[in-house]
């Protein structure tokens, strides 16, 4: 990014919930520790680049120690002769305030459940809540040149340098939603330039795509582009799936504005050029999403291989001996079982969690292990351990925006509190710090007879006109992510015509029959129409989120792709359409 051509700022983004939890274990190990490690590694290869040209460093490694990082950034430069100006942005860290916090009547209420956190039994190692631009755009202002923050939202790590270099006001909302939905484009890397993209096989060089450039505008509109002769590509198509990725409500709320992604519209200004915006934005959010993880116990897992002949039958067996031998869920706290077909082999994956870590590990592996010559014919194992791991369990909470302020902390110790943007009236709607933050009440799962799935539109002489029977992804793209115990699965059509039949075809019933996962769990359903895309948000699908998922895919990676290859009847002339435009591509 730096070689490549000409930018402003460098940003990364290198935090996830799951990835707090990570630095904490970190943190155990090392108290000087917590953040990312990997970045320093990074930035010995362009600090001095960087200075030279002027180009500013903003990122979220700092984890659970961006003082820490700060540090460590100012003595591998000293080793290098460099003196660059290095703040670090504080305020996301409120476990030290928890108890405090409470007593005065904040529940951190879990936004899924609704369950407050006192008398959960729940113990926290982690609370950080989502701060937004300010508090980098106070540091730029102040002549750092890199500024290492903790738990800021991703999409304030364009917001701030976007807010500095246009010297934009705290109710500059349209501004600042052109912004936030820049960083959202740009945070996940080479997602937006072809990577894990659902027609890849139309980019001509999908290997190694370069990585996102944001060219922001003052009005808060943008161009996303990449370096010349990088891979990937940039198309309003690669865009449109990052737009849809881990979103759920068009409003989508981030610390410093709502930014409104059913105002977006995208537009390809030539090759891998696309313009963003502008964007409509709202008041900010009277509340911060909260992102707090305790640990969950210790978990062990087995794998049992079917092949050949008779494979239910063997299916059927190994549960029985698993049963006998471990002695089933009364046994452990959880125990799971889930069958995966393959093309030459099935396999049989048996989960458990416990809070004892012998139960958990050396005395499941050995009833495991007692059935392996008193079993099915053909038997063996993968992924069998007498180790149990320990692992953490996600809380995503709220908390008052008014009790939170973030600091910037420049390189001589001064402090400098960041403005608070002024925030909307609590709504009827349970507020929301992050678009998919808040399920909304339950949808009824369908049944056979009392809520089928629509026929689809007709055409407009009131016929349904000729249909193939396809795969939903040979017209339609998908791109589905986690957020929490909640997936994320957005569609997207590539002219109008498509959109028309795809909004018309798929709600929430057909969803619910393609995927049948998803029958019995409230599901949300967004039309985006400036991006030709239906969202859906499946509550409940991921548990409680990807570290205590005992799903093959526990981040809802290939929702998406699978969906894809469900079959639909597609009307033939949008068939057609879409390969006489392939053909003139």
């Amino acid at each position: 990014m730096v070689e490549g051509g000409p930018i402003d700022v460098l940003t990364g983004d290198y935090l996830a919930e799951l990835t707090m939890l990570l630095l904490w274990k970190a943190r155990q190990r090392d108290p000087d520790g917590g953040y990312a490690v990997s970045f320093l590694a990074q930035l010995r290869d362009v600090l001095g680049t960087c200075l030279e040209r002027g180009v500013k460093i903003v990122v979220n490694a700092g984890g659970l120690n961006p003082a820490g990082l700060a540090a460590k950034v100012r003595e591998l430069a000293a080793l290098g002769g460099l003196k660059p100006s290095v703040a670090h942005v504080e305020g996301d860290d409120l476990l030290p305030r928890l108890a405090e916090l409470q007593a005065r009547g904040h529940e951190f209420a879990h936004l899924a459940t609704g369950r407050p956190l006192a008398g959960s039994g729940v113990d926290p190692v982690t609370a950080n809540a989502y701060l937004g631009g300010w508090g980098i755009a106070a540091a730029l202002r102040s002549g750092a040149d890199v500024v290492i923050c903790g738990r800021v939202a991703d999409a304030s790590l364009v917001v701030g340098p976007a807010a500095w270099a246009f010297d934009w006001a705290t109710d500059d909302w349209d501004a600042l939603a052109g912004a936030v939905t820049a960083g959202h484009i740009i945070e996940c890397g080479t997602q937006a330039t072809g990577g894990n993209y659902s027609f890849f096989t139309e980019i001509a060089d999908p290997v190694h795509p370069g990585f996102p450039i944001a060219e922001l505008h003052p009005d808060g509109s943008s161009v996303i582009t990449k370096h010349p002769g990088t891979g990937g590509a940039v198309t309003v198509g690669t865009v449109t799936a990052q737009l849809l990725y881990e979103t759920g409500r068009p409003a989508y709320p981030n610390a410093d504005v709502v930014a409104r992604l059913d105002t977006v519209r995208l537009t390809q200004q030539g090759p891998d050029r696309v313009a963003v915006g502008p964007v409509a934005g709202e008041p900010a959010p009277a509340h911060l999403k909260v992102c707090l993880n305790h640990l969950g116990g210790h978990r062990n897992a087995a794998t049992f291989v079917l092949t050949g002949l008779d494979l239910d039958a063997k299916a059927d067996y190994a549960e029985a001996a698993l049963r006998d031998a471990t002695g089933g869920p009364a046994a452990f706290a959880t125990y799971d079982l889930r069958r995966e077909h393959g093309r030459e082999a099935d396999r049989l994956t048996v989960t458990v969690k416990d809070p004892d870590p012998a139960k958990a590990g050396r005395g499941f592996f050995s009833a495991v292990a007692s059935i392996a010559l008193a079993a099915y014919p053909g038997l063996y194992l993968e992924h069998a351990s007498p180790k149990a791991t320990e692992y953490g369990v996600y809380w995503p909470a709220l908390v008052d925006a008014s009790e939170v302020t973030e600091y910037a902390v420049l390189a001589d110790g001064s402090r400098i509190a960041a403005p608070r943007p002024p925030s909307q009236a609590a709504r009827s709607a349970p507020p929301a710090a992050l678009a998919d933050a808040v399920p909304p009440a339950p949808v009824r799962p369908p049944g056979a007879e009392a809520d089928p799935p629509r026929p689809a539109r007709t055409e407009p002489n009131g016929q349904a006109g000729r249909t193939v029977r396809l795969p939903l992804g040979t017209l339609i793209g998908a791109r589905s992510g986690d957020k929490g115990g909640d997936a994320n699965v957005g569609l997207w059509a590539r002219d109008d015509l498509a959109y028309a039949w795809l909004r018309g075809w798929l709600d929430v019933p057909r969803l619910r029959a393609l995927l049948p996962e998803t029958a019995r769990l409230p599901v949300s359903r967004y039309e985006l129409p400036g991006l030709r895309a239906v969202n859906f948000v499946v509550h409940g699908l991921l548990g409680d989120g990807v570290a205590a998922s005992t799903a093959a895919d526990p981040q809802a990676k290939a929702l998406g792709e699978r969906l894809r290859g469900c079959l639909a009847d597609i009307p033939e002339k949008l068939v057609d359409l879409s390969s006489a435009a392939l053909g003139g591509a």
